[in-house]
């Protein structure tokens, strides 16, 4: 993780985090990022994101990137563009809340708190600033996209 040191540089902590780890279809990526440029909540809200796009994040797996974004105490969720995102016609991407099973006192705090689901680009808007603001837990979007028919979370 040393070449990924600077990762963060210029993030702005209310900046939702994107990490590209995927880097086999450049036409899958810019439509993600399209899709993230979009203003959000009925058109009311400007997009504001942080893409990390650098190829030293190609192949991270999931674990590896919560072991570098748990060193910020301000960030509670990351998303990552990977293989599955740029294969998914949706460009689905996979939040991941920054909270370890280690971290949490008990399974049903974790279940809250942590774990991970598939977002459309839209979606990651909505779930940072809720987040950011303590407005929904992450497992209330978690949830969200368990009920959906296909995993994916669109929209509270």
């Amino acid at each position: 993780m040393s070449d990924r040191i600077g990762w963060l540089a210029g993030r702005d902590e209310f900046a939702a985090l994107i990490i590209r780890t995927d880097y086999s279809d450049e036409r899958a990526w810019t439509a993600v990022k399209a899709a993230l440029a979009r203003p959000w909540g009925d058109g009311d809200f400007e997009p504001y994101v942080h893409l990390v796009d650098d190829p030293v994040w190609a192949g991270t797996t999931p674990a590896q990137v919560l072991a570098a974004a748990s060193a910020d105490d301000e960030l509670s969720v990351v998303f990552l563009a990977d293989g599955a995102s740029m294969r998914d016609e949706l460009g689905a991407l996979l939040a991941i809340a920054v909270l370890t099973r280690e971290e949490c006192g008990s399974d049903e705090e974790y279940e809250a708190y942590g774990g991970e689901f598939r977002t459309v680009p839209a979606g990651v808007h909505e779930i940072h600033a809720n987040l950011m603001i303590a407005n929904l837990d992450f497992g209330d979007f978690a949830d969200a996209a368990r009920e959906s028919a296909d995993g994916v979370f669109r929209s509270l």
